[in-house]
């Protein structure tokens, strides 16, 4: 391999332009519109217009993608995380073109990316197993059908993705049509296939994985355990490694089933096996991530294992070389999303106007963004990761109350104040470990005030550098002082008449105002229809995840301005209730 195109955005894209380097390998970066002035497209060695501003036409156009890598010239391709980065269709398109695809074999990602055949393959391995649906569910009748005969609560899973996009839980069967639903249009959304199965729910359960790398030789190592317990929404927060608190017999079923469901499948590059540990202590295989992982630093961390230019390796054919390595240390991982944990992790757009990383002694970061940059809405909400570690987890602990005090970021509310919360709360710092998957959203986590600047709405002002585009491919360019009076006065920011509209209404107490910039994707409540306070009354996504808006009171809908497809900002008014 010489040129590889990244196919991907954010920090994960950042990270893998710098694996290229330090491979002395050429990158390749692609764009949405609203990258163009991102890090990933300024780092790499090339960057090249995609033409969109979806996931939809964007990152999640093969065509599109395959071109830019045939206009580089590039030679190999890499899809990070999401997205496609486990479509077995984009995996052979690569492929068919001559290219490396540093991933799985396309027939491994079609077998395990299927989260229902994945599930066959480690019943025949001898993996624990919850009972699940042997396929995916034809619609929600059949869901409720499961339930009915299984238990409650269920899970119902997108069959093609991961991340916790399309997966809902469901405590009662009259939920369970309005969830099946919801997790279609976020699957569809985020992976362009909404296949669901369904799955019994183990309440109050530890997630734990372990970090997978297999050669073309036959090879599997598991190179560590991780605990990603911490969770909101079903997407991870805080993940650590190695997974502490495990007994000596969780371990080995952890490894011995992660390698057999690998060796089955015929498992090439990096991969991670995720499980389930119940409050009893019982395993329970959940499914195979064939891809790199958002956490995989903490791995690294305590390894001393570059996975990114492992993948390289094994991509051209080399021999791993090592057995399981013993973790030294301890590692834990905080993702910085764009988000307020105050308002129920609502996530949110805006400006960064001020980006002050720690640093200092066990401290790294992966970031996607800069000071200055604004925060799409279209995209995911993760902004950079923060890894601390440490000679024992007492210590990382220790580090990571200081650098999460040193981080600052304003502009954009995060969810840092949940961290330094968290870190200081006695049943995730000490043993026993009592938190589960569902802990954030219980009252049991520690509770955060709203960010002051949540409805904040900024323009960001223009810069000296200017991006532009030729035939396509990314190009910066540098105005001397002598024509920077040809640029645009620079924007500050400025009050939005939506919001002043909404907040006259919000004064009387009737108005409902959209909490953050957002698309509406469905709309449960018509015009004169009587609510209770709790009600859905629309269904509006933002940042690739669903969120419903609640009537506030009990009353009558009046003014209802909402139709599928309608964009809206923070602080719109999406009807009245009186």
């Amino acid at each position: 391999m010489r040129k590889i195109l990244i196919a991907n955005r954010g920090e994960i894209a950042v990270r893998v332009v710098r694996a290229c380097r330090d491979a002395g390998l050429a990158s390749v970066a692609v764009y949405a519109d609203p990258d163009v002035a991102a890090p990933h497209a300024r780092m790499a060695d090339e960057a090249y217009a995609l033409g969109g501003t979806t996931p939809a036409d964007t990152y999640l156009d093969i065509g599109k993608l395959l071109k830019a890598a045939a206009d580089a010239g590039a030679d190999a391709v890499h899809p990070g995380y999401g997205f496609l980065s486990e479509s077995a269709e984009f995996a052979q398109a690569v492929v068919d073109e001559g290219l490396v695809w540093i991933g799985p074999p396309p027939s491994a990602i079609e077998l395990l990316g299927d989260k229902v055949r994945a599930r066959h393959v480690a019943r025949d391995q001898g993996a624990p197993l919850a009972p699940g649906t042997a396929g995916p569910v034809s619609g929600a009748d059949e869901a409720v059908a499961f339930g009915r005969e299984h238990g409650l609560p269920v899970a119902i899973k997108a069959a093609f993705g991961g991340g916790g996009r399309g997966l809902k839980v469901a405590r009662s069967l009259e939920e369970i049509p309005e969830r099946f639903e919801s997790a279609v249009r976020e699957a569809e959304a985020a992976f362009g296939r909404g296949e669901c199965f369904v799955e019994r729910y183990l309440d109050r359960p530890r997630h734990v994985e372990t970090q997978c790398l297999a050669d073309r030789h036959g090879d599997v190592v598991v190179v560590s355990t991780r605990d990603c317990t911490l969770q909101r929404r079903h997407q991870k927060l805080v993940e650590e490694a190695p997974a502490p608190f495990l007994t000596e017999d969780q371990r080995r079923t952890l490894y011995e089933s992660s390698k057999k469901i690998l060796r089955a499948a015929g498992y090439v590059g990096a991969g991670t096996c995720e499980f389930l540990i119940a409050a009893d202590g019982t395993v329970s295989f959940l499914e195979v991530n064939t891809r790199l992982q958002v956490e995989h630093p903490v791995t690294e961390e305590v390894t001393g294992i570059d996975l990114v230019r492992e993948m390289f390796r094994i991509a051209d054919g080399e021999p791993l070389g090592y057995g399981d390595p013993d973790p030294r240390g301890h590692a834990i991982e905080f993702r910085i999303n764009a988000e307020d944990p105050g308002r129920t992790f609502l996530p949110s757009t805006g400006t960064l106007t001020t980006w002050r990383p720690p640093s200092g002694p066990g401290v790294r970061l992966d970031g996607g963004y800069t000071e200055g940059q604004e925060v799409p809405g279209q995209f995911d909400s993760l902004l950079a990761k923060l890894v601390i570690t440490g000679a024992t987890r007492g210590i990382a602990l220790q580090r990571a109350r200081r650098a999460l005090e040193e981080f600052e970021v304003e502009g954009v509310p995060t969810v840092l104040p949940f961290h330094r919360a968290v870190v200081r709360e006695r049943a995730f710092t000490h043993e026993p470990f009592d938190v589960h998957t569902a802990w954030i959203e219980s009252d049991l986590a520690p509770s955060v005030p709203p960010h002051p600047d949540a409805a904040a709405d900024t323009v960001p002002a223009d810069r000296r550098t200017v991006t532009v585009e030729v035939d396509g491919k990314r190009v910066e360019v540098v105005l001397h002082s002598s024509t920077e009076s040809a640029q645009a006065p620079p924007q500050h920011s400025r009050p939005r008449r939506a919001k002043a509209k909404a907040k006259a209404a919000e004064n009387d107490g009737a108005a409902l105002v959209c909490p953050l910039q957002s698309t509406i994707v469905k709309v449960l409540a018509e015009e004169g229809d009587t609510v209770a306070a709790g009600d859905v009354i629309v269904v509006v996504e933002a940042m690739k995840m669903e969120q419903p808006l609640v009537a506030h009171k009990p009353g009558t809908i009046s003014a209802l301005d909402a139709r599928p497809g309608r964009p809206v900002t923070t602080g719109t008014q999406i009807c009245l209730i009186r």
